[in-house]
């Protein structure tokens, strides 16, 4: 929160409430250490992970409404609270209606929150404040996306240090390519934070579309289709590792895909406006794009084009990116192992005594984790179900409900209905923003992570 200070003072804006904002969350983290710091430490258990991450992101969303809250920039709780848990699970789902006439410190804290809940908050820890000492790796799967953690080195805190390296290095070279392209240093580094985030804040008002530029447009595309890649395959990128990176079957799934769509839905464009080639190429990729990898930014309100292209990119919500990195939503590599196990389960029954296991890039994976993928899917599609039903029967209709629970448990951002990408969140109803609210939770902790706490068995000390 301090960070903000240097923008308050710059823009002549009042940073009291930002100081106190950071001298109670400061307290109150203090208070917590003073208080256990006479306890006895033990090593944190695989289950203890789950408990510390999901509560660490609470209280850090609930701290980090401090700001809004105390600024008057969102004086109310449950806006604010639900601004600050979409920065943080990086959705970019909004209730402000005027985005440019907030504090320019908020903004940029607004950017901060998807930041730094791009790449992770515990990982963050583990990498730079090696506070908890033993038990990290607990605390990385916990909160890891995707179905398996690649480790880069042997271990975790080199691990998660390098993939802040990297997630640190797309940012800067993002924010200085913008530059070069006119936008103004403002924009700039807020642009370039929530990019990477996957997150979709903007500063403006009309999101990517207020800046009327192809270079631009396509900068942030590069950047979003970087940070929907595994950060794994970044890292073997720059290590000239490129062959391992092209048989990543998830990869090349995750390219043709989003090449195929942005083709598709290009040429569609190109036929119902009256754009040129290159515009209507530009706007269907960054729509692509920006769904795909859960980012959210827009260039152009898909939902205005036609019921057809309404319906695509409403699925397109359901495809997510590449598991390791900033993105949200399901995940290629899930729906690649659906897919590859439904197939070989036909072959199974055509010979019933042979063993036929899913292979991912030429490897056998275990049946666990198909188990787990086949799991996933199913409370997947069965909360956001039943999150549209009880919003539905919040007042919302069910266009928008449906949109919204999409939206929120994809961690995209815009949607369909009054919560497309040229409206907001701020009709809500109270209760379902809280709602919305916990979907964010867990989809950006992988359903799981959060879900297990619920479960009885997972209270009883072994």
């Amino acid at each position: 929160m301090l960070l903000i200070l240097p923008f308050t003072f710059i823009y002549g804006e009042d940073w009291i409430p930002i100081a106190v904002s950071s001298g109670i969350t400061l307290g109150i983290g203090y208070l917590v250490k003073f208080i256990t710091s006479s306890k006895e430490h033990t090593e944190l258990k695989k289950r203890d992970g789950y408990l510390v991450v999901t509560l660490g992101w609470v209280v850090l969303s609930l701290s980090g409404s401090l700001p809004y809250v105390l600024t008057g920039s969102i004086p109310d709780f449950t806006n604010a609270f639900f601004e600050t848990i979409s920065g943080y699970t990086t959705t970019g789902a909004t209730i402000l209606s005027d985005i440019e006439s907030m504090p320019k410190g908020i903004l940029f804290w607004r950017s901060i929150t998807q930041w730094i809940g791009g790449m992770g908050i515990i990982v963050l820890a583990v990498a730079i404040l090696p506070l908890l000492g033993i038990g990290g790796m607990q605390l990385f799967v916990a909160e890891a996306p995707g179905i398996t953690t690649d480790k880069l080195k042997p271990r975790i805190q080199d691990t998660a240090k390098r993939l802040w390296y990297i997630y640190v290095g797309f940012t800067v070279a993002e924010f200085v390519l913008l530059i070069f392209g006119g936008m103004n240093f403002f924009d700039a580094i807020n642009h370039s934070l929530t990019t990477m985030a996957s997150g979709g804040f903007s500063t403006k008002n009309a999101s990517i579309a207020h800046f009327d530029s192809a270079y631009i447009h396509y900068i942030i595309i590069l950047f979003m289709f970087l940070a929907g890649a595994s950060f794994t395959l970044s890292y073997f990128s720059f290590k000239g590792k490129l062959k391992k990176v092209w048989a990543n079957e998830e990869f090349r799934i995750y390219l043709f895909f989003t090449i195929l769509a942005a083709t598709l839905i290009s040429i569609s464009l190109y036929f119902i406006t009256d754009g040129s080639i290159e515009k209507s190429f530009r706007e269907g990729l960054f729509q692509v794009v920006s769904i795909i990898t859960t980012t959210g930014y827009t260039t152009a309100d898909y939902t205005a084009w036609n019921p057809l292209l309404t319906m695509v990119f409403f699925a397109l919500m359901f495809v997510g990116g590449s598991a390791g990195s900033t993105a949200g939503g399901v995940k290629i590599v899930r729906h690649l192992v659906l897919f590859k196990n439904s197939y070989l389960e036909m072959k199974r029954l055509l010979n019933p005594s042979a063993v036929i296991p899913v292979r991912l890039n030429g490897n056998a994976i275990s049946q666990d984790i198909t188990f787990h993928v086949l799991a996933f899917m199913m409370l997947y599609l069965t909360i956001f179900s039943l999150s549209s039903v009880a919003l539905s029967g919040m007042g919302m209709d069910f266009k928008s409900a449906i949109g919204a629970a999409a939206s929120c448990i994809g961690n995209v951002g815009p949607a369909i209905g009054e919560v497309g990408p040229s409206k907001n969140f701020a009709g809500v109803p109270d209760m379902g923003k809280w709602l919305l609210g916990f979907l964010m939770l867990i989809g950006r902790l992988e359903i799981f992570t959060v879900l297990i706490l619920f479960i009885p068995s997972f209270w009883i000390r072994n």
